[in-house]
């Protein structure tokens, strides 16, 4: 293993077990010291004690640097390897159905790293396709897209997925649902992606009346594929010893589920750790109901792509059919529903 390598799985490890973001930082900052060195410098920092006077590294990036240019696995990451492992149990087999993942963030908005990276993250996984997500521009502590900003980033997509190919980077967004239940970006550029996944993510404690109405109109449009993280709850631990930290938003899951339903509107199951939403109940809602499901990460760093895992242990544990699951499709069947769907 190289030291840019380990470096890199680093941070690659310590996102997927959600360590603080900081210290993946410290690693990705080392990982660019290294790009800039000139061909021997490393080589000659280590033997004569000095790469800790480089700047950017540090005791803990200099450790997992020796240790890789000796030929050795590094200790952090054999060590974060074993802690952050994400096992599978009854959805082994739904996870080698999942095509692709319809939720992901990059540095356009608030993810940790560009899209190319996340790109060939999810390549490493085995994916066909990852849905680019960032948010819209109310969401202004995420640095959402506006008109431009997501104008431009159509471009990026359009001339990595030429160096890419066959992988597919699909166009999308992470719409916020605004109070008043009208979706945060211009309809024709919401017409022009792929992938439309729309979320509520201001006022979570709204009137129930209020908070169905606002969610009601969202699903209802044409140019929602998924509602995201429907309750915006945050959790901590899992099963018997899960607590909510943040409530749920209260709606009538009921009717939220038929609308779904009818106008075709996929439910997420939000495989997040913190957010493992809809929660049980919910989603057993949502199925009597007949609505499709997207099992999506909501990825932020390519670590957090391994979180399908979770998401497709869960959708086994409540008899989800593989077909039923909007991201076991082919590419072509994907893009083939979101045409169908919003032009009923």
């Amino acid at each position: 293993m190289e030291p840019l390598e380990a470096l890199l799985r680093v941070a690659y490890l310590q996102d997927r077990g959600l360590l603080p973001s900081q210290k993946t930082a410290a690693f990705l900052k080392a990982a660019d010291v290294l790009r800039e060195l000139p061909d021997g410098e490393l080589e000659r920092r280590v033997a004569n004690r000095t790469l800790l006077e480089l700047p950017g590294i540090g005791a803990s990036t200099g450790e997992v640097i020796t240790q890789a240019l000796a030929g050795k696995v590094p200790d952090r990451i054999a060590k974060l390897e074993a802690e952050t492992a994400i096992p599978l149990g009854d959805g082994a087999a739904l996870r080698t159905a999942i095509k692709g993942d319809l939720h992901a963030h990059s540095t356009w908005s608030d993810g940790g790293t560009s899209i190319e990276t996340m790109a060939r993250a999810a390549i490493a996984l085995g994916h066909d396709y990852l849905v680019m997500t960032d948010h819209s521009p109310r969401l202004t502590v995420a640095h959402g897209l506006n008109r431009d900003r997501l104008l431009a980033q159509l471009d990026e997509i359009a001339e990595l997925n030429e160096r890419l190919a066959p992988f597919r980077i699909l166009t999308g967004i992470e719409v916020d649902i605004l109070l008043d239940g009208a979706l945060d970006q211009d309809h024709d550029l919401l017409e022009r992606l792929d992938i439309v996944v729309a979320s509520v993510h201001s006022k979570l404690a709204m009137e129930e009346r209020h908070m169905t109405e606002r969610m009601l109109l969202a699903v209802a449009s044409p140019h929602v594929d998924v509602l995201g993280h429907c309750t915006g709850r945050k959790v901590k631990g899992f099963g018997d010893d899960q607590l909510e930290i943040r409530k749920r938003s209260v709606f009538d899951a009921e009717l939220i589920f038929a609308a779904c339903a009818q106008f075709d509107t996929a439910v997420e199951i939000n495989c997040r750790p913190e957010r493992q939403d809809p929660p049980p109940e919910l989603l057993d809602l949502a199925l009597d109901a007949g609505c499709l499901i997207s099992i999506d990460t909501d990825s932020h760093s390519p670590g957090h792509l391994e979180f399908v895992n979770y998401g497709c242990d869960k959708a086994v544990a409540h008899g989800i059919e593989p077909e039923r699951i909007i991201n076991t499709w082919a590419l072509d069947d994907l893009l083939a529903w979101t045409k169908e769907h919003r032009a009923a």
